[in-house]
């Protein structure tokens, strides 16, 4: 995959595989923090929010380093602590100093917008609201940024059948309650579910934020780790099964190279055609799944020619062939 600082220009639409084994993913907040789940369906939903956060928390830990003060940093914007007005105040601040002293309003906006993209990796990869202050930003089309990145909400392949467990603990919280031998508490979990989540990457957008292919190699790496350094035992063990990845290169020989660059910025075909082509099988029929071994995910009916396949390797992030689909092995 390219690593270089050009911006992105292929669009891709990728296909994210993930399981929870005796773990609560997401929970939800107005219902006791019971896993999330669609009631029409009993399947379990991972918010989009949810899976960002896991991006961000992975790139503050291995942020790369900024090869130059132009260059695109890494520095988030939504992360605990931070107060946002401050941080895009001191964008507007930053990027006026950069200025003509008889810049108009329009301009300073700009700036600023593009200067919080290029500073903040979390921006230009999902985009933001920055008119959110009293500032110049407010009430203007500059302060909504519209990343290239998009997460759908995950949804699990089957039907979810929540526990409660009750736990205890030998010491107590007030000194009143001292006398008492133990506490109670309460956890939910999914015994076993796996999760599939949609995730759109755009060029048009990627042109406006900044964007880079050395952006989306980071970004590859944070879905594929995000779970390796997020640990707790609430989550239980939450483990990525698979990343499929159609990079839309063109369909035309290659001597019409002007007509594959149009197709790979639009798209060779409708993203749901290419997610229809990967299969994902229950061996056995019916029952409630127990682990990732009673499944079976295939990609055999995916339409051709719409990339090459990458997947990892021991020695590397990426190993290209000529095949239709950037994608990892299932690990």
């Amino acid at each position: 995959m390219n690593n270089s600082n050009d911006i992105l220009t292929n669009r891709h639409d990728i296909l994210l595989f993930f399981e929870v084994t005796n773990g609560n993913p997401n929970g939800d907040p107005d219902a006791g923090n019971l896993p999330r789940l669609n009631p029409t369906s009993n399947r379990g939903i991972v918010t989009d929010v949810c899976l960002k956060r896991k991006v961000r928390n992975w790139v503050d830990l291995f942020r790369p380093e900024r090869s130059g003060a132009e260059a695109n940093g890494y520095n988030l914007l939504v992360r605990q602590g931070n107060v946002l007005n401050a941080e895009i105040s001191n964008g507007i601040e930053k990027s006026g100093e950069l200025l003509a002293s008889n810049a108009s309003k329009s301009e300073k906006q700009e700036a600023a917008m593009k200067w919080l993209c290029r500073e903040f990796f979390d921006v230009r990869t999902f985009g933001s609201v920055l008119s959110t202050g009293g500032d110049i930003m407010r009430g203007t089309a500059w302060g909504q940024v519209r990343g290239p990145v998009q997460f759908t909400f995950a949804q699990s392949i089957h039907a979810i059948t929540p526990m409660e467990i009750s736990i205890t603990r030998c010491a107590v919280t007030k000194e009143e309650d001292e006398r008492k031998e133990r506490t109670m508490g309460h956890k939910h979990i999914v015994p076993y579910a796996l999760y599939a989540a949609k995730i759109y990457i755009s060029p048009a957008f990627a042109e406006r934020t900044g964007f880079t292919n050395a952006d989306l190699v980071l970004f590859f790496k944070a879905i594929n780790h995000m779970f390796e350094h997020d640990r707790s035992a609430t989550r239980g063990e939450m483990v990525v099964r698979g990343i499929y990845d159609f990079e839309h290169v063109g369909t035309q020989h290659e001597n019409n190279a002007e007509r594959n660059r149009s197709e790979a910025r639009l798209g060779c075909a409708h993203a749901h055609i290419l997610f229809e082509g990967i299969e994902v099988r229950l061996n056995g029929g019916g029952g409630f799944p127990q682990s990732f071994a009673e499944y079976q995910l295939n990609c055999g009916n995916c339409p051709v020619a719409y990339g090459c396949l990458s997947d990892m390797n021991e020695g590397g992030f990426w190993r290209d062939q000529p095949l239709f689909v950037n994608g990892f092995e299932l690990f």
